[in-house]
């Protein structure tokens, strides 16, 4: 199928998984920062892949005003992650290579922070092969916004005036974001996700995006 615009996910498609351990220290430190010393492993994770309910149960233990600390944790994390791209500890899978025989217009879509996104793209020198890109900013709301809410896909897919999209992830919340928008999917299925289960079956699965383009290509 053709389509008017081809939207990516970042971590996980565009660019490596970060470092798990990068992220714990750094929110580790913002906890700190806010008077709180060890806390439990338990406390830590809550605030890695979080929500809003995982915000405010963690800083009503400590009595944190959530929306400082939630700032401050996000300035932390997009720290280390920089940090780890300029150590080429977080680079670009191989295949991004692949894009460049994309002539749809492109865009990312991401929920790391949009600092980590812009950076990344540009520390590659991958910027402007897109279009628009979109991740997340350091705020509640935009916690709100996270995929598999669709919100930052539609304002994607309006910049790029698009009917027929292709939004190209590798979670379950990808493919649930996409169909939200209106959009198809395509999962690509890195060995991080060998044995995840999709919520439905999408348009498109491959290991490598040098196979999604041969697809689309043909």
């Amino acid at each position: 199928m053709d389509y008017d615009a081809i939207v990516f996910d970042n971590d996980g498609v565009l660019a490596r998984i970060t470092e798990r351990e990068a992220v714990r220290e750094a929110i580790a430190d913002t906890l700190a920062e806010f008077g709180v010393e060890n806390p439990p492993q338990e406390h830590i994770e809550r605030l890695f892949g979080v929500t809003i309910e995982d915000v405010m149960a963690v800083c009503s233990e400590y009595d944190i005003d959530p929306a400082a600390f939630w700032e401050r944790r996000d300035r932390n994390v997009a720290d280390a992650q920089i940090e780890l791209i300029r150590a080429g500890r977080k680079d670009l899978y191989d295949d991004v290579a692949a894009l460049d025989r994309l002539e749809s217009p492109m865009g990312v879509v991401s929920n790391n922070q949009h600092e980590t996104v812009e950076y990344i793209l540009r520390h590659y020198g991958v910027d402007e092969q897109f279009h628009t890109v979109y991740g997340r900013q350091p705020t509640l709301e935009d916690v709100r916004r996270k995929k598999p809410e669709p919100y930052y896909l539609e304002q994607a897919i309006d910049d790029l005036g698009a009917d027929r999209t292709l939004y190209v992830g590798d979670s379950p919340s990808d493919l649930v974001a996409a169909r939200r928008a209106g959009a198809d999917g395509a999962f690509v299925r890195r060995d991080h996700r060998v044995d995840t289960e999709l919520p439905h079956t999408p348009e498109y699965e491959v290991r490598s995006l040098h196979t999604l383009v041969d697809q689309l290509e043909a």
